[in-house]
């Protein structure tokens, strides 16, 4: 009892001492940057130049090959997009072995072998390695381009770039690259149909034959290898591998704008505007400058959810679900930029707070409290990096790349630990330059564009087109005496035959029921689309996939019901009543009765074609426009708004009318074109019956 007596006394009184010496209000002082231990990263050199360096991890019988090029960037013209064909191309075969044996080859060995315009990536188990570097350098030196190959390959680009043209983000992106950089610099070059076209078998042999070159590429090997017994690997598949002089590419350098400007691009029907504030900047990856401007962007809006900008925008003011910033070195040009989604109605008020951030960054310094948080993040972020045995060989490449110290990344977490307050407002006032920005905003022109002539030094706001283009208002006044009403009613006597009224009335009754099925392809697979209408207000769609039915909607006059894959629910509320509107056979006769209100907006390029836009304010308040060519009076484009919540929020759907064939006296577009957010339908009438005898059972 004694003893355990006397150590308590002696706990207190330590315990006593020790909170007599803690002064609690002085902080602790930082221990001393963590030492990294990168491993040692073995070099050699082939006689023909190509530049090895070999990583041990000894961890999983694997190894893994990057080979890629140290070039300058190409500009690629009226063929921009061949860079990125060519190195799709350089997977479809070789002089030795066709696309097919080549799939076969690397799933028979479990391995990853893939290519691109800069390089080649192959990866495997340690026993397969000898398999993989035959074909690996039977890639890198042997390629055999095959016509058949690239128009495959063009076929699947244009595809994308069509299913991205609706995408804000894609134009934000396109868009930006141009005003940034200008067309006639790599960095500002942007892909479309008319280019992706363009490219010849001729142009990707001349680029593969003139850059793929051992003197001007690094092979990175990360794994279960030694460089005793992989050097003489490397030269028995690479060592004749030929040399020769690459082409040495010169470029203007761009610069920020000598005073901010706005640039606008048109979204009709956007509800949300895409804002990104950027300028070209001139830092390089070996600038004395690269860690403490990396630290300053991530305190401003780089360093993730308590970055400042996102502080400000999403938690201060609710304005976005995200805001952020990048700061990006480059050997031949940098840029800054700070970017967020933001709703129509405050778009203006968030460049506010954007401008707001960018000049109390300069203006004030920041705290330590701040500064020491963020690199705390960035010290973690980098050591997690660490875990990837990839991220050493690709610290060796880099160091050689550009240029740097050979301890730049073993010292890495100690320069950026030296980083000071008095670091950050001195890179913030180099670096962070708001009144030399381009603020780029795509979003609807009628709902935001005016509200943001005052960020611009010249008090206007300048609009483009999708691809960074100057864009002229398409929208032209509507000839005198042309109304809504009016090209409704041209509509319906080209669709039907004869205008509305007894005659009409009398051919529709004899139509009791309708059915149109429709072939649709996305992404690759089909998807069969049959539309089921019997009169006067019953309607189902069934959508199958592979025979399987994988999505029913019903209307049986009364009740609507959604079934399929992902489980069974009635449809209630105002999906109910919009379903009930929409089934109603042929109610594009009767707009009139529609309880809608409609408004001739003016005339409108449609393809290349004049076509009469119509806005079209619905009984619920919800807004839809429809185009109508002038020429044919068909419909030839339709384009809603919604918020659907079950779909994560709003979608625009726009849909392209094609193609009209008449079927029983009326005129049905055969060929449809429909994009739902990131989702785009091609899809193909493939029959149209009238009278049936559909029985109820199909709308239950």
């Amino acid at each position: 009892m004694k003893k355990i007596l006397s150590l308590v006394l002696v706990v207190a009184v330590t315990s006593v001492a020790f909170a007599q010496k803690l002064d609690r209000s002085i902080r602790p002082t930082a221990g001393p940057a963590p030492e990294i231990k990168l491993g040692k990263i073995e070099k050699f050199t082939l006689e023909n130049g190509l530049k090895v360096f070999v990583v041990e991890n000894h961890k999983l019988p694997k190894v893994a090959y990057s080979l890629s090029l140290d070039i300058d960037p190409v500009l690629e013209g009226d063929m921009a997009g061949y860079l990125g064909v060519t190195g799709e191309l350089m997977e479809r075969g070789t002089k030795n072995r066709t696309k097919q044996q080549f799939d076969e080859e690397i799933d028979f060995i479990g391995a990853r072998l893939s290519s691109s315009a800069n390089g080649v990536y192959g990866a495997s188990l340690k026993k397969h390695q000898e398999k993989l570097l035959d074909m690996m350098s039977d890639l890198v030196m042997n390629a055999d381009f095959k016509q058949e190959e690239l128009d495959k390959i063009k076929k699947q680009t244009i595809s994308g770039i069509v299913s991205s043209k609706d995408d804000p983000d894609a134009i934000s992106q396109n868009a930006r690259a141009s005003l940034l950089y200008g067309k006639n610099h790599p960095y500002g070059e942007i892909a479309t149909e008319t280019t992706v076209e363009a490219i010849t078998l001729e142009k990707c042999n001349e680029y593969y034959n003139t850059y793929f070159k051992p003197n001007v590429a690094y092979l990175a090997i990360v794994g279960d290898v030694t460089v005793a017994e992989v050097k003489p690997l490397i030269e028995k598949y690479f060592g004749s591998w030929t040399k020769g002089d690459v082409p040495v590419n010169k470029y203007r350098t761009p610069v920020a704008p000598e005073k901010t400007k706005v640039a606008f691009v048109h979204k009709e029907g956007a509800v949300q505007s895409v804002i990104n504030i950027g300028y070209p900047i001139n830092l390089k990856q070996n600038s004395p400058d690269a860690i403490k401007a990396k630290v300053m962007n991530a305190i401003l809006g780089g360093g993730g959810f308590m970055s400042r900008l996102n502080m400000n925008l999403r938690e201060g003011h609710a304005y976005t679900y995200g805001a952020g910033s990048s700061l990006r070195t480059d050997k031949l040009v940098g840029r800054f930029g700070a970017s967020s989604k933001v709703r129509n109605e405050v778009t203006d008020s968030s460049i506010v707070q954007f401008m707001v951030e960018l000049n109390r960054i300069r203006d004030e310094k920041v705290s330590e409290d701040e500064l020491q948080n963020m690199i705390k993040y960035m010290t973690g972020t980098f050591a997690y990096t660490l875990q990837d045995p990839q991220t050493i060989a690709r610290f060796a490449i880099n160091t050689q790349k550009y240029n740097l110290p050979e301890d730049y990344y073993a010292n890495y977490l100690k320069n950026l630990a030296a980083v000071t307050v008095d670091d950050i407002q001195a890179m913030a006032k180099k670096y962070i330059k708001p009144e030399n920005a381009i603020i780029l905003v795509v979003g609807d022109k009628g709902e935001v564009a005016d509200k943001l002539k005052g960020f611009a030094a010249s008090g206007k706001v300048d609009f483009y087109d999708t691809y960074g283009n100057d864009w002229i208002e398409p929208l032209k006044p509507a000839p005198d005496g042309i109304t809504a009403e009016t090209v409704l009613d041209k509509y319906i006597v080209a669709k039907y035959g004869m205008a509305p009224g007894k005659e009409l009335d009398k051919k529709l009754k004899k139509i009791k029921d309708v059915t149109i099925k429709r072939e649709a392809s996305m992404q690759g697979q089909t998807l069969n689309f049959t539309h089921y209408a019997k009169a006067p207000n019953k309607f189902a769609m069934i959508v199958s996939f592979m025979g399987q039915v994988a999505q029913k909607q019903t209307f049986d006059g009364t009740k609507g019901k959604l079934s399929g894959m992902q489980g069974n629910k009635d449809i209630e509320g105002e999906e109910l009543e919009t379903l009930k509107a929409s089934s109603i056979m042929f109610a594009d006769v009767d707009y009139v009765a529609s309880g809608s209100k409609y408004l001739l907006l003016g005339v409108e390029p449609i393809n290349g074609k004049d076509a009469y836009k119509i806005e079209v304010v619905k009984k619920d308040g919800e807004k839809e426009t429809e185009w109508y060519d002038v020429a044919s009076s068909m419909q030839v484009k339709a384009m809603a708004v919604k918020d659907l919540k079950e779909a994560g929020g709003i979608v625009t759907t726009t849909t392209m009318f094609y193609d009209y064939k008449v079927v029983n006296g009326i005129n049905y577009a055969h060929k449809i074109n429909q994009a739902a957010g990131p989702q785009v339908f091609d899809m193909v009438v493939t029959s149209v019956e009238h009278n049936t005898k559909l029985g109820d059972e199909v709308f239950q």
